[in-house]
Formats: structure tokens, sequence, C-alpha cells
């Protein structure tokens, strides 16, 4: 195997657009986030095809890149300053791996048609190993993905798979979330995935895998992996039969109807706990990575963070359990990286790795780096930001970064929400539709003006509440660095 070490400056990005108006429209505060969040080039030579899919930090310091040619780099030197990248091709031979884990001395890759542990058992550092955990599910056509968690507390990971073609379940198991356990058994968890692109806990320790638009999907969204469950897409229903103990639920959704309805006649189904109104919060949302940092990446300590394959930028999302349900935010980060982010990663500094890729023809992508690995670092200034929604029985607890200005933060006309849901059916994606305005009658700011207490006229379930905080400043007149924030409310608290 060969080693091939270089040495580059590290270099700000500046990524040119597609002229392809699909994309939609960019935030336009890319220029404001570099203020806070620089991103960082890591250099790639010219011999090493990368093409980033899973990404994991090894206990040496080392990133580990899986590739989508199946490839294993370790790179050394990916989280200095400047980045002085070393790049190590650990293994090879795989199936576009779009998730790394590393336990117990071995990394565990989940490719489209099994999870394999790779080790190296004579030290030579070039794995040596190839031992299928599990192959129990199947796999037959490219939509056929998977994608797979770190590992829970039991040593567990948690794999989402792929339908055949985004409609339908061909192959075993397709449109399932799985668990494999550290002795390779597949366990079957829920049903009614559609094409997820990412699997991860939050900081309560609970599994979600991302969703795609598409059929019985109207938007992309965060998915609550509750064993037992149905997760909206009623395709994989064939494989129940498989699953001893489980039983198929009783009834199919409805197509052209609504969420809040079919849950109510679907025992089983799960509503997404977080919504991503489309194209203006995310096209293809990819791989994310729960911050447990310390502070080390500023002021969003236990959110998510979520790349975008399409339009090459990173979210927020936080969750919260409101009657048994999980539901939550999600918030502008960083546009402008310079490729389809296919998956993130938190460095031992606290620097978020972003890595992916472009297909060319196949999707389209706003950066047009064929392949790139950057590094998002925060530089310690904190940035006037909305930090967090919470729902309550009447109205929305809104946190910022910093003290807002308390004469405007207590006006309500200084704010505006509007509410809008999707059509449940299984049609590819949905507009917005049954849009409502409620009122805010009340403003309460909090002593220190950290926070905010909106109360509302009416609060409505199974809507995405569009916030805008435009007029709001910070004590110093500091306008928001991003102005939307976007609450999906699955229940309202009873108290």
């Amino acid at each position: 195997m060969q080693k091939i070490i270089i040495a580059l400056a590290s270099l700000a990005v500046a990524t040119p657009l597609h002229a392809d108006e699909d994309l939609g429209e960019m935030w336009g505060t890319a220029a404001e986030e570099a203020k806070y969040y620089p991103i960082v080039n890591i250099p790639i030579p010219p011999t090493v095809p990368l093409r980033p899919g899973g990404l994991e930090s090894l206990p040496d310091g080392r990133l580990a890149v899986g590739t989508r040619r199946g490839d294993i780099y370790f790179v050394r030197g990916a989280f200095d300053s400047p980045p002085t990248p070393e790049f190590h091709l650990f293994a090879s031979g795989q199936d576009e791996i779009f998730s790394l884990s590393w336990r117990d001395g071995a990394m565990t890759a989940i490719t489209w048609g099994e999870a394999t542990r790779i080790s190296d058992s004579d030290g030579d550092e070039v794995a040596d190993r190839y031992d299928t955990l599990t192959s129990n599910w199947g796999y037959a056509e490219g939509h056929e993905f998977a994608f797979g968690s770190k590992p829970d507390p039991e040593g567990n990971i948690w794999v989402a798979l792929g339908l055949s073609g985004s409609y339908e379940s061909h192959n075993l198991f397709r449109g399932w979330a799985v668990k494999v356990t550290p002795g390779g058994k597949m366990i079957p968890v829920c049903s009614g995935l559609r094409s997820p692109g990412g699997v991860g806990a939050n900081a309560e320790g609970t599994m979600f895998a991302i969703e795609s638009q598409g059929p019985w999907n109207g938007c992309c969204s965060l998915k609550h992996l509750k064993e037992g469950a149905f997760l909206g897409h009623p395709a994989s229903y064939n494989w129940y039969p498989f699953v001893p103990g489980m039983k198929a639920p009783a009834l199919e959704p409805k197509t052209d109807s609504r969420m809040g309805v079919e849950k109510k006649r679907v025992k089983e189904l799960v509503p997404p706990a977080v919504k991503f109104p489309y194209i203006r919060m995310g096209r293809s949302i990819s791989g994310f990575r729960l911050n447990t940092t310390g502070g080390k990446f500023g002021p969003f300590d236990n959110q998510l963070f979520l790349g975008d394959y399409s339009l090459s930028l990173i979210m927020r999302a936080t969750t919260e359990q409101v009657n048994g349900i999980w539901q939550g935010a999600c918030y502008p980060f960083r546009e402008g990286l310079a490729t389809g982010i296919m998956n993130v990663e938190f460095s031992p500094r606290g620097q978020l790795i972003a890595g992916g890729f472009t297909t060319n023809s196949q999707w389209p992508v706003r950066g047009t780096e064929p392949f790139a690995l950057q590094r998002i670092d925060w530089n310690g200034v904190v940035p006037f930001e909305v930090k967090e929604i919470n729902i309550r029985k009447d109205g929305f607890l809104v946190t910022f970064t910093k003290p807002a200005d308390k004469p405007t933060a207590a006006k309500p006309d200084a704010y505006s929400i509007t509410t809008y849901t999707h059509i449940y059916h299984g049609g590819y994606g949905s507009p917005e539709v049954d849009q409502t305005t409620p009122r805010i009658t009340e403003a309460t700011p909090s002593a220190d003006g950290l926070t905010v207490y909106l109360h509302l006229d009416k609060i409505m379930e199974d809507h995405i509440h569009d916030f805008d905080f435009g007029k709001i400043t910070a004590q110093d007149g500091q306008p928001l660095l991003h102005k939307k924030a976007y609450y999906t409310v699955n229940e309202i608290p009873k108290k």
C-alpha cells in the first residue's frame, strides 16, 4: 500500500454556483458566516480519488475517510491549522462506503450489501481481515443505499436501508431500519423509510434517520427510529412476515391525506420529528452528527449538524419530546461548501469535517468540485443567532446566543409566523398547503434578554411553524446572522 504525503497551505473556499434554477436561492449569508465559521480546505493530492462518503475520528488523532469507490484512507494532519494531511490507504475493495465507525481496534464499514468489520491483525497499518458482520438485507440496484450510525451504548450499529428505485421494496428489508449487534446479529427495528441519507443519535441517545423528499414524503425530514414503528412509506410492509414477533400494521395510510389525520388511523405511524422546508432548508439532506464538543464549536452544544448533498450546505436541528413524541426545529448554519456533502464528523478539537462529491449528471449539486474534504472551524466569536426554539402549551420559548434588545423583543409585531403542512400521499413530494397565520398576543423577554416567550392565539398541530425574526437585534444593535427558523409541531404540551 502506498503512503502519500503532502503539505499544502489551507485555503479559504469561495464556491461558484451552478446556473441551475432548480437548486433555488441561497441564504445569501456566506460572507457573514465566514466571520465566525471559516471554511478550510483539507488538500487532497491528485493521486487520491477520495470521493468521501463515511467519516470517523480515530483514537490516535487521525481522520478516517471511506470513499465511494470502496477505499478507506487514514489521514494524519487533517485537524492541524493549516492542514498538513498525510493520506494512507488502509483498506480497499468495498462498495460505496457511506458510514464508518471505529470500536475495539477495528473499523466497521456499512456498504450497500453488508456491514463489514475491517482490522489490521499484524500491525502493519494495512487491513488484512474483512469479516462480514451481516449481509441479511437485500441489494440489487443503485437506489438501495445503506447508511449506518456510530455504535450505541450496547455496541449496536443502526442501519437505514433505502427502497428499490424510491417507490418499491423488491429486496429483503429495503425501507427498514435494522440494528447490527457486535456479534453480527441483524435485528429489524421499524419499517416505512424511503431514501434515508444518514443515521445518528440525539443528545438523549435516541436514534434518528434523515429522510429525503419523495413518495409519501412532502419534504426532507428527521425520523425517529422507534422500535416497531411505521415511518410513512408503505412499500416495505411486505417484509413483516420475516420479523418474528412483529406484526404489520392493520391499515395502510390513505393517499392524498395529511400526516395528522393518518397517524390517528394507523396507530404504528410515527410522524417526522423535524421537517425541513424544501429548498429553503435542504433538498437532499445527508449525514449528520451530534455536537458533543463541550463549547469548542461555539454555542450549539448538543445540537445536530446536518449536511445537504444538492445545496452544499450545513444546517442545525434541535429535538425535544412532547407527549411521548419527538419533534423540534431546524436552522440555517453554513453555506458555500465546495461539493455535494455526503457526511460530517466532529474532530477532537471541535472542528466540523465535511466531505462529499458530485455525480455529474446523476443529481444536481451547487458546489462545483468533483470531490472535497473541508473543515469548518469556529474562530471564538459568538454570532447573534436563534440558538433554539422550544414549544410551550400556548406558544414558543425562543433562546438567542446573545442578549436581544429587550424593547424590540417585547413587541409582538417584531415577529412573523406562518404555518403550513404537506399532502401525505404516494406522489413525489408535496406543495406547502393549509397555510395559516397565527397571531402573537404577547412577547415576554427574560430579564437577561437571552430568551423571549412568544404567546400565540393558536398553535397548529401537524404544521411547520415558519418564524421570521428579521426585526430582532442584539443589545448592541447587531442583526441576526440568520433570520429564519422552522419548528415542526407534532404535539402540543398539555401543561
